[in-house]
C-alpha cells in the first residue's frame, strides 16, 4: 500500500480497490518544453538531467507542487524511478494515470507505452513487456495549448492573467499516477445494474477466461446479503439475488459492498473490491422521481478549485469537506460545474448521499468547427463509463452555455450518444442555453431584482411557457424544468471592490448582509414555492480566486451562518408537498 508521507496517498478509485498497487505520487524530476522538442532531443531517453523538481499529483501553476509557475507551458516532462515489489514477479504491471491536461506520451525505460489526449479522465497502460526487475525510469510528457479552439478548458483562463469567471490554469499531471499488478487474466471493468432485491452484473475481463469461474459477493453493513458466480469469458453477465434491500437516497445512503474474484479452481487469479447503490431515477411529467418520489434538488454550483491544489484538492478531507460544507447549509447536491472531478469525490458524494450532475468542460472548444465533435465525444465518452456506478450522479450535461447556432448538430449527436452510452440517467443537453434535444429544461438567470425573478416564471403556473435564455431554445414539451444557475450575488466584505467580481454590477451589489440575506430568501423562495420546479442550482459554493460570490470564500470560511442559508433551503418546496 503507498506510504501515508505522500501527497494523496489513498487509493484514487475507491470502486476498483485491489491489494497490489504502488501510489507514484511525491517528487519527480521536471522540466519546461517550451518548443516542444523535448522528443526530439531525446529527453524520453533518460539521458539528460531534468533541472528542476515538482510535487505530484499538484499541477505546476499551483503552490503545492513547489513550482509555482502562472505562465503558459507548452509543454511539461516528467521523470521517477521506481522498483516493483518483488511478490509482482509474473504478474501483470498496468500504469495508471488519473489525469494529465491535455496531450500526453508516456515512456518506461525509454520505450512508448501509449499515447492520450484528454484532460480530465483516466488513462491505463499495460506495461508488462516493458518493466524490469531493479530500477525503472517512468517518463511523462504532456503538451497543453488553453489558447488552441480545439482543447477544452472548461474555466481555465485563456489570457496570461485569471479574470472574471476564469481562473489559474492546470497544466500536465493533476491526479494521482500508481501502478497496478494483476492477474494473466483479469477484471478489465464492471457495471452495476442494481434494483430491488437484485443486482445485475455486466463484467469484462482481459486475457484468457478459459477455465475460470467469476464469484460475485454482496454484503450489506458486513452481513453477506447475496453472492453468485458464474463460468468466465470476455464479457460475464451474472445476477445476484439479495436477501434484504435498502435503497441509497439523498441525504439517507446505503452502499452495499462487492468482492469480485476470478479464479480457477481454489487458486485466486485476480480480487477487486467495489461497492453500489440502489436508486432509481425516473421522470414522469414534469416530476423528477428519485425512488419513485419528488425530491427537491436544492443544488450549489461546486466549480472544483482549491487556493494551493488548483484542479487538486490538498487532500482527501478537502473533498468530503466541500460537500460537508453544502449539506450543512441545507443543499443536498451539486453541478460539478465545467470540470470532471475526480473519482474520490464522487466517492464522498456516495457515502454522504449527495445528489451530482456530472459536466463536461465544453468551454474553450470551438463548437463550430469541422473536428470539434472528434475532440469532445472520445473524452465524454470515457467520462460517461468513468462514472456510471456512482449512485450520487443523477444526471448528465455534456454542454454549459453553448450557443446553438454555432453547431445545433454537435450539441444532438452528443445527446444521443449520452443516452446510447446510458440509458438510466437524464441528459441535459446544454445547461442554459440553447437546447436542441433534452430530456429535462432549464435556464439561467442572475436578475438581482427579486420581483422581476418571479416574474420570469409566473406563466409556467398558468400553463404558459417556461422562460428561456434564448428565443431560440427549442420549445419545451412537458420535461422537468429548474433554474440550473440563479443568485451569484455579489459579497466581498472587507475588499475594495475593484478586487472582486459577481453577477449583477456594482449597482446590485448588496450593502449589508442582511441586505444579502434577504436577497438570497426571496430568490430562493421563489423558486422553492413554484409547482413546476424540480429544483434549483445557486451560484456558488464558495468563492474561486477573484470572483466573490460564494457562500464561502475561497478558504472555505463561511461569510454567513450556514444555519440562517440552512433554514432557508431547507423549507419544503411545493412539489414535495404532493
Amino acid at each position: 500500500m503507498a506510504p501515508a508521507r505522500i501527497p494523496r496517498p489513498e487509493h484514487p478509485e475507491p470502486q476498483r480497490l485491489r491489494e497490489d498497487w504502488l501510489n507514484l505520487n511525491g517528487p519527480w524530476e521536471f522540466e519546461f518544453d517550451p518548443g516542444l522538442s523535448g522528443e526530439e532531443r531525446g529527453w524520453h531517453e533518460g539521458s539528460c538531467a531534468f533541472s528542476r523538481r515538482i510535487r505530484a499529483p499538484f499541477c505546476p501553476e499551483s503552490a503545492l507542487s513547489g513550482v509555482g509557475c502562472r505562465d503558459f507551458m507548452p509543454g511539461v516532462w516528467y521523470r521517477r524511478h521506481v522498483v516493483l515489489p518483488a511478490a509482482w514477479r509474473g504478474k501483470r504491471v498496468r500504469l495508471h494515470v488519473g489525469a494529465a491536461d491535455y496531450d500526453t506520451a508516456l515512456w518506461v525505460n525509454g520505450r512508448l507505452a501509449g499515447t492520450h489526449r484528454g484532460g480530465y479522465v483516466p488513462f491505463v497502460f499495460d506495461v508488462t513487456d516493458l518493466v524490469k526487475a531493479g530500477r525503472n525510469t517512468i517518463t511523462l510528457r504532456a503538451a497543453d495549448d488553453t489558447r488552441s479552439p480545439l482543447q477544452p478548458t472548461g474555466k481555465q483562463s485563456r489570457r496570461y492573467e485569471s479574470h472574471g469567471c476564469r481562473y489559474t490554469r492546470t497544466t500536465g499531471l493533476w491526479q494521482t499516477v500508481w501502478l497496478e499488478a494483476v492477474g494473466q487474466t483479469y477484471l478489465r471493468d464492471f457495471r452495476f445494474l442494481p434494483a430491488s432485491g437484485r443486482v445485475t452484473v455486466l463484467a469484462r475481463l482481459e486475457g484468457d477466461p478459459s477455465g475460470l469461474v467469476l464469484d460475485v459477493a454482496v454484503t450489506a453493513a458486513g452481513r453477506a446479503v447475496g453472492r453468485a458466480e458464474a463460468p468466465a469469458a470476455g464479457t460475464t453477465a451474472l445476477t445476484v439475488d439479495l436477501s434484504e434491500t435498502r435503497l441509497w437516497n439523498p441525504g439517507k445512503p446505503f452502499l452495499y459492498d462487492v468482492l469480485f474474484t476470478l479464479r480457477r479452481g481454489a487458486r485466486v487469479v485476480d480480487r477487486l473490491r467495489s461497492y453500489f447503490g440502489i436508486r432509481d431515477l425516473r421522470i414522469a411529467g414534469r416530476r423528477f422521481l428519485i425512488n419513485d418520489r419528488p425530491v427537491f434538488q436544492r443544488l450549489v454550483l461546486d466549480q472544483g478549485f482549491y487556493p494551493d491544489g488548483i484542479y487538486t484538492a490538498p487532500d482527501d478531507a478537502a473533498l468530503r469537506r466541500d460537500i460537508e460544507l453544502a449539506q450543512t447549509m441545507g443543499f443536498n447536491g451539486a453541478r460539478l460545474h465545467e470540470k470532471v472531478f475526480e473519482p474520490r469525490f464522487l466517492h464522498w458524494a456516495d457515502r454522504l448521499g449527495y445528489l451530482v450532475w456530472g459536466e463536461y468542460p465544453n468551454w474553450g472548444l470551438d463548437h463550430a468547427h469541422p473536428s470539434a465533435l472528434e475532440r469532445m465525444l472520445p473524452e465524454w465518452t470515457e467520462v460517461v463509463h468513468r462514472d456510471w456506478n456512482h449512485p450520487c450522479l443523477v444526471g448528465w450535461c455534456p454542454f454549459n452555455e453553448t450557443p446553438a447556432h454555432q453547431n445545433p448538430e454537435l450539441i444532438r449527436a452528443v445527446y444521443r450518444a449520452t443516452k446510447a452510452l446510458d440509458p438510466t440517467r437524464p441528459v441535459l443537453d446544454t445547461s442554459g442555453y440553447q437546447h436542441v434535444e433534452t430530456d429535462v429544461d432549464d435556464c439561467h438567470s442572475y436578475e438581482q431584482d427579486p420581483a422581476a425573478f418571479a416574474a420570469l416564471f409566473e406563466p409556467m403556473k398558468r400553463g404558459g411557457p417556461v422562460w428561456h435564455n434564448r428565443a431560440q431554445d427549442a420549445p419545451n414539451r412537458g420535461q422537468p424544468y429548474f433554474v440550473s444557475e440563479y443568485g451569484g450575488i455579489w459579497w466581498n466584505p472587507g475588499q475594495a471592490d475593484d478586487r472582486g467580481w459577481g453577477y449583477g454590477g456594482a449597482a446590485r451589489r448588496p450593502r449589508s448582509e442582511a441586505e444579502f440575506l434577504a436577497r438570497y430568501r426571496a430568490l430562493t423562495e421563489t423558486l422553492l414555492r413554484h409547482p413546476e420546479m424540480f429544483g434549483f442550482c445557486y451560484t456558488q459554493l464558495y468563492d474561486v480566486e477573484q470572483e466573490v460570490n460564494g457562500l464561502h470564500t475561497y478558504s472555505r470560511r463561511p461569510k454567513f451562518d450556514p444555519a440562517v442559508i440552512r433554514a432557508i433551503n431547507a423549507q419544503r418546496a411545493a412539489i414535495e408537498g404532493e
